[in-house]
């Protein structure tokens, strides 16, 4: 089974035949003691918790930081198969529910492809997917082999999404814009990603990536760290926080960015297609600043969505 596999900062997204999964990527550990009832205050269920074959006990996703000792890395040596990423991996694959074969399609950050050991991660991301994986959640024992890993980088899923239909062909009325030049805005958690094409092809100069996304914001409404980065992400989610301060500051980080990469050159792009969570919170400043802005109806599983229907053109190009 093909399966797209996007390991974000802010959540962890599955696309695969027949649905999607999104994972928020809190991870905690598990200490083993736990108060189970207290009279006068409602019991809550606990998150997922998936067990290592080697150990260790993770609680993933929503509310894993109120059940266990937080574990917060976001340095990119996460993505090569730290014990927090197998456990959202994994805790994502028992969400999906797949088990037996599959062949993976993964988006990494620009940042991380275009480093000096962007060959080095790219093939450390492989070596940590392929092959056999085990684990326990839910109950039960969970068994996967991985046959094939493609990698690429995650503003390719966001601009596969807006070209290719879900078989992975050329959506007619679009297949123009592909000979153009086409900017795709990629705001994650962790990352801004810019990336730009013409006629399929990488334009170097104006792809970039910088560490501006959602957790700049994050910290700026965290000045004294009270608050883990899952916690205000869990609360910017539920639309708990009030942006009026900082929102204003980080748009301003992230049109800056933008600026240095791209300058005017946006306007001749016969697109510009935005996609991530930042997408959201910055949604009506990008259309003024872009007057040809595409943002997908959910603008935060479009990188997932479109690397599932790139694997699908591929898969049907070696069938072929």
């Amino acid at each position: 089974m093909l399966v797209a596999f996007d390991p974000g900062y802010g959540a962890v997204k599955l696309a695969f035949e027949g649905g999607v999964v999104l994972l928020p990527s809190a991870v905690a550990a598990d200490g083993g003691r736990a108060v189970r009832s207290m009279a006068g205050l409602r019991a809550r269920k606990p998150p997922l918790e998936v067990a290592l074959p080697d150990g260790p006990r993770f609680f993933v996703g929503e509310g894993a930081h109120d059940w266990g000792r937080p574990v917060e890395n976001l340095d990119f040596e996460r993505l090569t198969g730290s014990p927090e990423m197998r456990a959202l991996f994994y805790g994502a694959l028992t969400a999906a529910g797949l088990e037996g074969p599959l062949r993976l399609m993964v988006g990494l950050p620009i940042e991380v492809l275009s480093g000096p050991d962007a060959e080095g991660v790219a093939r450390a991301v492989k070596a940590f997917l392929r092959g056999p994986h085990r684990w326990t959640a839910a109950g039960r024992e969970w068994t996967v082999e991985v046959t094939e890993v493609g990698v690429t980088g995650q503003p390719v899923g966001a601009l596969f999404d807006y070209f290719l239909d879900d078989s992975g062909a050329f959506i007619p009325e679009r297949r123009v814009d592909f000979q153009k030049e086409v900017g795709v805005l990629n705001i994650g958690m962790n990352t801004v990603d810019l990336l730009v094409s013409r006629s399929g092809a990488l334009v170097q100069r104006m792809t970039g990536g910088e560490t501006l996304g959602v957790r700049r914001l994050l910290s700026l409404l965290n000045p004294d760290g009270l608050y883990t980065l899952a916690e205000l992400d869990e609360r910017l989610r539920a639309r708990q926080l009030d942006l009026s301060e900082a929102l204003p500051v980080w748009e301003r980080e992230v049109l800056g960015f933008i600026e240095r990469q791209w300058g005017k050159a946006f306007r001749r792009f016969a697109r510009v297609i935005a996609v991530g969570g930042g997408a959201l919170l910055l949604g009506h400043a990008l259309a003024r600043r872009f007057d040809r802005i595409w943002i997908p109806p959910d603008p935060v599983m479009a990188t997932a969505r479109g690397l599932l229907k790139f694997a699908r053109k591929q898969a049907g190009r070696r069938e072929a």
